[in-house]
């Protein structure tokens, strides 16, 4: 198979990977007032401090998210209460912003070339001092610059945080698209480096230029201490920078904030947020491991022991640092509403993207050989699948799961994904996914593709009845990918149910390193012009192609 070409990108990368792998590099520092540092490590990416006549700051810099054809989301956080501004500025096709008369307020379309000023809500201690603006009514196929900046209540502007997002293809427009995805982030002790140039597995996604990035859960290790220092399988030390809420597992609200404010530090993070928009879900770790509902822990770490109680408060430290669209997200509640994570992103003629969640309505763990089905989508999230992908006119239909679908994932004597280790019928969690698959082929829905993280790995999959015990399905593929800056495992036994041929994996030494990049995958994505084509590739973040596979489109 050959690889996408495109040398000149491919030059620029392995420099900027073999840069951030380098030892020698200036030193991400906790806090805001590394302004001096080199761009490459500065904790202020993307910020500037023009018009900065308020002490406010922006210490997690900027968001963009669930990026549409038509609308956006901006987000931030503000070191104080503070009401979240925005200006949108239309580019032309040289990536020179259009000249238009003054700005033009509210959602406007920008068509005229006038800067659009948005006015967000206030920032308080309420929210963790986080806001997000809907931007609606966007032109379809355009690109924006983005200023966010913080108004406090004397009316004084804040620093001003800086980046850019391009919405989708419109739905009576072709245009080729590309994104990445990965899971992972700052697992089994690894946190950020500063000596190897913090978590640059971010950088290595960012400079491949996406039009957004999928994080397939786990974008933070709530149950995962960070100390100063850890030794390496191979004996190496391991430096973090550390926080007082990363020093213990996270039980409180605040604590569990202090996750999410710690992997906003590092600078590539930082940049790839500000200018790559995200589309995220959540998985056990934003949580604890291998949780489910009503689940009772027996861990001498954890003083709150009833999961349900810390997966309320990680859901919303999760959902308050995410730029995500669902204007349920933050509503008051007791956290467990399903449609407060899964939705779908419509991405013009050629994408959908469903984001799935599969932790919510998660049955016990248990060997998963129940002759009843057991849950791990629930019923409400399975028909409003089944529905969107029957709805859906664009040729590729992406599911973003959280968790695998034939890979064996032991938890204990239990098991914590769908695969239960039993080659034959569907039983379990498996009957969920078999009404899930059945339904799609009756429906006659095309070019369905699974795309997932979690095992710290990446491979390839495809799934067939023509191997399966259970037949009645079309064939489809999914690829995984991860850890992007974590511990490695892997590669995982399979599960012969629904008929899985490995078509590759690729594994990094168990708890390996992040630190050489060998074992670290993300995936990239590339949709030809006219949709005919779906080009995945994995990649580890040093820049290096592992496989590629290119699907071409049912009708």
């Amino acid at each position: 198979m050959d690889h996408l070409q495109n040398p000149n990108r491919r030059t620029v990368l392995k420099g900027a990977a073999a840069a951030a792998i380098a030892t020698s590099l200036p030193a991400v520092t906790a806090g805001p007032a590394a302004a001096a540092a080199s761009p490459a490590v500065s904790p202020v990416a993307g910020t500037t401090a023009r018009r900065a006549t308020s002490p406010l700051t922006l210490p997690s810099g900027i968001q963009t998210g669930d990026v549409t054809s038509r609308s956006a989301v901006l987000w931030s956080r503000a070191s104080g209460i503070g009401r979240l501004n925005a200006i949108l500025h239309p580019l032309d096709d040289d990536g020179e912003r259009v000249k238009g008369r003054g700005r033009r307020r509210g959602h406007g379309r920008g068509r005229d070339g006038q800067p659009i000023h948005l006015r967000g809500p206030w920032a308080t201690e309420e929210t963790d001092f986080t806001a997000r603006i809907n931007a609606n009514g966007l032109p379809s196929g355009s690109r924006f610059d983005v200023e966010l900046y913080f108004e406090d209540e004397r009316g004084r502007h804040s620093e001003v945080g800086t980046g850019g997002f391009s919405t989708a293809p419109g739905r009576k427009s072709d245009g080729a698209q590309s994104f990445v995805w990965t899971a992972d982030t700052a697992g089994q002790g690894y946190g950020i480096n500063e000596q190897i140039g913090g978590m640059f597995g971010y950088e290595t996604m960012r400079s491949y230029s996406p039009d957004f990035f999928l994080h397939a859960g786990d974008t933070i290790y709530a149950d995962g201490p960070i100390t100063e220092t850890m030794e390496e399988p191979d004996g190496t030390i391991w430096h973090n920078v550390v926080t007082d809420e990363v020093a213990k597992v996270a039980e409180t609200l605040q604590e569990f904030r202090g996750r999410h404010r710690y992997n906003l530090m590092d600078a590539n993070v930082r940049a790839l947020y500000a200018e790559v928009p995200v589309i995220a879900t959540w998985d056990d770790h934003e949580t604890t491991n291998n949780w489910w509902v009503g689940e009772t822990l027996e861990d001498d770490r954890y003083t709150v022991t009833d999961v349900n109680t810390l997966a309320t408060r990680g859901r919303r430290a999760w959902q308050e640092n995410q730029p995500i669209a669902d204007r349920r997200a933050l509503s008051r509640g007791h956290g467990f509403e399903p449609a407060r994570i899964y939705r779908t992103i419509e991405r013009g003629t050629t994408l959908d993207v469903f984001v799935l969640d599969m932790r919510t309505n998660k049955a016990e763990n248990t060997d998963g050989l129940e002759q009843h089905e057991t849950e791990i989508f629930g019923e409400e999230q399975l028909q409003w699948l089944l529905r969107g992908l029957k709805k859906s006119k664009a040729t590729w239909k992406v599911i973003l799961a959280d968790l695998p679908l034939g890979i064996v994932v032991p938890d204990g004597e239990g098991q914590e994904s769908i695969a239960n280790a039993d080659p034959g019928k569907p039983l379990g969690r498996e009957l969920e996914l078999a009404r899930l698959l059945q339904g799609i082929k009756r429906q006659r829905t095309k070019n369905v593709v699974f795309l997932t993280g979690d095992v710290h790995y990446c491979a390839a999959h495809h799934y067939s009845p023509e191997r399966a015990a259970f037949k009645d399905f079309d064939p489809f593929w999914e690829f995984v990918a991860g850890p992007i800056n974590a511990g490695s495992f892997g590669p995982n036994e399979m599960d012969a149910t629904f008929g899985p041929r490995v078509d590759f994996s690729q594994a990094g030494p168990a708890m390996g390193s992040p630190r050489d990049g060998e074992g670290q995958f993300f995936g990239r994505v590339e949709i030809s012009p006219h949709g005919e084509e779906f080009t995945v590739e994995l990649i580890n973040i040093k820049g290096d192609v592992q496989y590629t596979r290119t699907l071409t489109a049912e009708h």
